[in-house]
């Protein structure tokens, strides 16, 4: 994964320099529905003019999708956790924020994502390089993990992750399958001029797509377009360094674009998620055509040019960063469960967080027209690290009860409030079920809970998980509720509000 505004800073400066199941039903919200797939219609469908195509509602109706981020780096496994994405991404005051050259190198220098192990072990005297000077010895190349990665690959199960997802409660899933590294997780045809057998021999993409769909998920595909260090070398270590961030020969842009159309033409992914940006030589909008007549309910990222604005795209993306109110523009929260997107061995236990982070995270997400997508990084033989499956786990048993108010829901009039005892709450709604639901972002304390500046007059007012009807009463500071005498240990309680006022 690359960081946040990365095409912006760096590519814009790159380029001035030179039977897929998975569609999701609101109703029941726990169990996706599996229907024919579209994309592989033996016609291709006629596309619309891009600004006048909608949004796809299996997207806007998903609301968490896992991303996953596995390659030869997971063999290293290794990254600094000097910098925290969730500070020097988000708060301008930070002396590392990122948006600054001065941010943006020692981000380079110091950078906690493990997937740039290549990029970050080729910077002398970076805690990387030191590090990989002591683990595998002063010069040992960064392509020697490849064959590595190859003899791990015998015990990985598809089947196990695609069941763990939709456990998880993900509605689709987005593989990386190709990073800034180059090494491609499918058997391509289109041949690497520098590198050779610089992929791996059993189709990673291919196997895990048909045991995504095989649980009636959406399947999508990551793709680094805008880095490949097999054609232009590490390291990149300054702001300057952007200069040659996105290889500019023409070959390269031949490269990309016949990889991108193996991949729709192969694997039909209901996700063409594009990093960093498309190169200059490609034309993503004559892709996106081709691509949405063979993939007709398929959905593109914004990562395709430095400068987004009037380039299509059907939502934007926001990297370890979320937003400050509804967005009117559907868009997707992007970011790892601990400090990166790999597996990172250095990482420690509360580089995570509770699953409950999470949980409140997606609520938030969602109230503000978001979705979701959380990467999982896995261990090179294919497991899923414990701290990041108790994660899943936490998602998957509070989404089991309480899935009504995240799946198909849309923003309400505002995103949230507060309880009269300080919690945060988000909202959302349903019109289907013209439900609001209130999602209380902690435990109430006592009886009862005010929901504040909550003016409204519902039918009837239920805890999601618990039986019956709660009694209310509208008081003068909002909606006050009788909570149940005995109440269960919850990251989030959600109150469905029947019959309350829409948007």
């Amino acid at each position: 994964m690359a960081f946040p505004h990365l095409g912006l800073i760096f590519g814009g400066i790159a380029l001035v320099a030179m039977a897929a199941c998975g569609n999701v039903s609101s109703s029941p919200p726990t169990e996706p529905l599996c229907e024919a797939d579209p994309g592989r219609a033996s016609a291709l469908a006629s596309v619309p003019e891009l600004a006048d195509r909608p949004l796809p509602d299996w997207y806007a109706d998903a609301k968490l999708g896992i991303m996953i981020h596995w390659g030869p780096f997971a063999i290293p496994a290794w990254a600094e956790r000097t910098l925290d994405p969730e500070v020097i991404f988000t708060d301008p005051t930070d002396p590392d924020y990122f948006l600054t050259p001065r941010g943006v190198e020692r981000f380079l220098s110091h950078n906690p994502y493990s997937e740039w192990y290549w990029n970050s072990i080729s910077i002398p005297g970076s805690g990387a390089s030191e590090h990989h000077a002591e683990a595998w010895g002063e010069g040992f190349p960064y392509e020697r993990f490849g064959p590595m990665f190859v003899d791990g690959l015998a015990g990985w199960d598809p089947d196990e992750w695609a069941q763990r997802f939709r456990s998880a409660g993900a509605r689709y899933v987005v593989l990386v399958s190709k990073h800034h590294d180059g090494y491609t997780l499918w058997p391509s045809a289109v041949e690497n001029p520098y590198r050779s057998a610089w992929a791996s021999p059993r189709d990673v993409v291919g196997e895990l797509s048909q045991a995504v769909r095989g649980q009636c998920l959406k399947m999508g595909l990551y793709y680094s377009g805008g880095i490949d260090w097999t054609f232009t070398a590490p390291p990149f270590a300054t702001f300057l360094d952007a200069l040659r961030l996105t290889p500019a020969e023409p070959a390269y842009a031949r490269y990309v674009d016949a990889h991108w159309r193996e991949l729709i033409e192969r694997y039909r992914p209901s996700v063409l998620w594009n990093d960093i940006t498309a190169p200059p030589g490609t034309d993503p909008e004559a892709l996106f055509h081709e691509y949405y007549a063979a993939v007709p309910d398929g959905v593109v990222n914004d990562r395709w040019a430095a400068a987004t604005a009037g380039l299509h795209r059907d939502f934007a993306t926001a990297e370890f960063s979320g937003r400050a109110d509804i967005d009117p523009e559907k868009w997707e929260a992007v970011r790892g469960m601990g400090r990166g997107f790999g597996y990172n061995r250095n990482e420690q236990r509360e580089d995570y967080g509770p699953p409950a982070k999470f949980i409140h995270l997606l609520s938030d997400v969602v109230s503000k027209n978001g979705n979701l997508l959380l990467n999982v990084g896995p261990r090179a033989d294919g497991s899923i690290p414990e701290e990041q499956q108790a994660i899943l786990d936490g998602l998957g048993d509070w989404l089991a009860i309480n899935g009504t108010a995240i799946y198909g829901t849309r923003p309400w009039q505002r995103f949230g409030g507060l309880t009269d005892g300080g919690l945060p709450v988000r909202f959302t709604w349903n019109a289907a079920r013209d439900t609001l639901y209130a999602i209380v972002l902690g435990r109430p304390a006592g009886q009862e809970v005010t929901l504040l500046d909550l003016a409204l007059t519902p039918a009837d007012v239920h805890l999601l998980g618990a039986d019956g009807a709660l009694e209310w009463e509208a008081a003068t500071d909002g909606l006050r509720l009788q909570l149940p005498s005995s109440l269960p240990e919850a990251a989030a309680y959600v109150f469905a509000l029947a019959g309350a006022d829409g948007p």
